[in-house]
């Protein structure tokens, strides 16, 4: 038979004093004679008293737990993340809600309702990929809980955000990709609804003008991030009768996809056509045919900046003004040197 937890009041029954007192000794409370200090703590700990968290935060005000929704913990981008929040979690003295919303709209209003549900003191999100209204954060946001987002984030003057500078990275992309003598560059982009999709496509708009390169509108083509549309992005540029020299995928695990797609039809990776990407995943590094380059999104960096901003809001006893309210992280080319001094024709 399960044995039930100690209770304050079953020490105080058992020295025969308070429980006012006891809640005292516990807490080291100078009111409380050393003695009876020494006393109540060898027998809380005798007796494996544990604090009731759910009446302390009851009493506070807090729950002490801060939720977070992330589209989906296989990608490795957000399992770095989650470090991150982490991280800073502990230092506060805070438990983390997990929750994925594996891309799905639906299921991040269910989340964000169970979060709610649960009192949760703050919420840091990073957006599913067909999410567009962002109504489902209104009640929370309603019963004074604060949200930040980071990377996948709403294009809304009020929300507090923590992303990475796409669109330059972009631009760099093809301002690098043509420093090593490459003209005809494709581009897989990701989906309409995602704010970054827009970003990195302006910003190779900018890089072909920058560098005098005419725009090809059939070197643009899309994905949902699912494989079979990966898969069928890539073949169209393969289709071409002129075919891009290199292609700049949405993120590594695209690259990966239409790398395996040019493969099956024949091409030599990193020879016949050149991949880049964004994300700048490990994973990569253990592949014989990885992206020559890939932009480092600093995935840890920008989960841990959200938590620290979720925590200034949940401090915040007045005005937050003070507050950054959209921060926006400089990525960073990172290049496979050895693939690419082994394989580029320059």
């Amino acid at each position: 038979m399960k044995q039930k937890p100690v209770t304050i009041k079953e020490i105080a029954k058992r020295l025969n004093v308070s429980v006012s007192t006891i809640s005292r000794a516990l807490h080291d409370h100078p009111s409380i004679g050393l003695g009876m200090r020494q006393q109540v703590q060898k027998l809380a700990k005798e007796l494996k008293y544990e604090p009731n968290q759910a009446a302390i935060s009851f009493k506070q005000g807090k729950t002490c737990t801060i939720g977070v929704i992330l589209p989906n913990l296989r990608e490795e981008f957000f399992s770095i993340a989650i470090n991150g929040i982490e991280d800073v979690a502990t230092k506060n003295n805070y438990t983390v809600l997990i929750g994925q919303s594996h891309d799905d709209t639906e299921r991040e209003k269910l989340i964000a309702d169970t979060m709610r549900k649960h009192r949760i003191d703050g919420l840091i999100v990073s957006l599913a990929k067909n999410t567009v209204s962002y109504e489902h954060f209104d009640q929370l946001k309603e019963q004074g809980t604060p949200i930040v987002f980071f990377d996948r984030v709403p294009n809304t003057p009020d929300s507090y955000t923590v992303s990475c500078n796409l669109r330059n990275s972009s631009e760099k992309l093809v301002d690098w990709l043509v420093n090593k003598g490459f003209k005809l560059i494709g581009f897989i982009k990701g989906p309409d609804t995602l704010l970054p999709s827009q970003e990195r496509l302006d910003g190779y708009f900018e890089g072909l003008k920058k560098n005098n390169l005419p725009v090809n509108s059939s070197f643009v083509v899309q994905t949902d991030l699912g494989q079979k549309k990966t898969q069928e992005a890539m073949r169209q540029l393969l289709s071409l009768q002129e075919r891009p020299e290199a292609v700049i995928a949405f993120n590594d695990y695209v690259a990966l996809e239409a790398i395996k797609s040019t493969r099956n039809e024949g091409l030599k990776i990193n020879k016949d056509i050149f991949f880049v990407s964004y994300a700048n995943l490990p994973v990569t590094n253990y592949l014989d045919e990885p992206p020559i380059a890939s932009v480092e999104q600093f995935p840890y960096q920008q989960a841990e900046k959200a938590t620290d901003i979720l925590f200034q809001l949940i401090d915040a006893k007045e005005g937050k003004d003070n507050i950054e309210r959209k921060v926006v992280l400089e990525s960073k080319i990172i290049v496979n040197r050895e693939v690419l001094t082994r394989e580029v024709k320059v």
